[in-house]
């Protein structure tokens, strides 16, 4: 994730449209401290999940959460699920998805040369669109990434009645958005009718997390026969 943001951050210079340094840090800063929130909070997640825990399940729900001797813990696993999948999801993609649209406020031209993708782009296209899609779904921010796709196609309208189009990079971070954006409906479809994966992601924005299918349906195919299940 940080590795996006620096990069994001260096071709920001092509942008007409720059921030104030001390948003720019401001937001570096958030961002950072988001990452580091929401890294923790996978860690300990992960672990828990070799022990045993269910993502597809809440906090409580878990077995081995109700199986805690010391019933106050409780309190102290919902505290880090806040801060992993809330807080912390929402103090790094904020300042990201920024930093992307103001980057492609400056991939526009009206050169006929710049306004098709090379070879090369076509070929990162589907890595690209693979790895939004993960960002999309195991960070569980459907809603900033559709905002500021949206905010991208009206940047493209009214850049068109200036007579300009999206360059190569703006083609190819707007292709890449819209192929990611079909992966997640493909999946959400696929799962659509889960009665699990539906209770633990109720609503219209219905997007589940990679790791609670896994939990949930990949997980037992795994183990070997005979070895104790540690969902109970």
């Amino acid at each position: 994730m940080a590795s996006n943001l620096l990069a994001a951050l260096l071709l920001l210079k092509r942008s007409p449209k720059m921030l104030p340094h001390s948003v720019l840090q401001l937001s570096v800063i958030i961002f950072v401290m988001g990452t580091s929130i929401h890294l923790v909070g996978d860690s300990i997640t992960k672990r828990l999940i070799l022990s045993g825990y269910q993502s597809h399940l809440p906090v409580r729900d878990n077995p081995i959460i109700q199986n805690l001797t010391a019933n106050k813990l409780i309190h102290s696993f919902e505290l880090l699920s806040y801060f992993d999948e809330g807080l912390g999801r929402v103090m790094w993609g904020v300042p990201f998805f920024l930093v992307l649209f103001l980057y492609f406020t400056g991939c526009f031209t009206d050169s006929r040369e710049g306004r098709r993708m090379p070879l090369s782009a076509w070929l990162l296209l589907g890595p690209s669109a693979l790895h939004y899609w993960y960002l999309i779904t195991e960070g569980q921010i459907f809603i900033l990434f559709t905002f500021t796709l949206f905010a991208m196609a009206a940047m493209v309208t009214k850049q068109k009645h200036r007579g300009l189009v999206p360059d190569s990079n703006g083609l190819f971070l707007l292709s890449s958005f819209s192929v990611a954006l079909g992966l997640v409906g493909v999946w959400a479809g696929l799962l659509w009718g889960d009665p699990v994966l539906r209770r633990r992601y109720p609503g219209v924005m219905y997007v589940p997390e990679p790791w609670a299918f896994y939990t949930l349906h990949v997980r037992q195919s795994h183990q070997l026969p005979g070895s104790s299940d540690p969902q109970g």
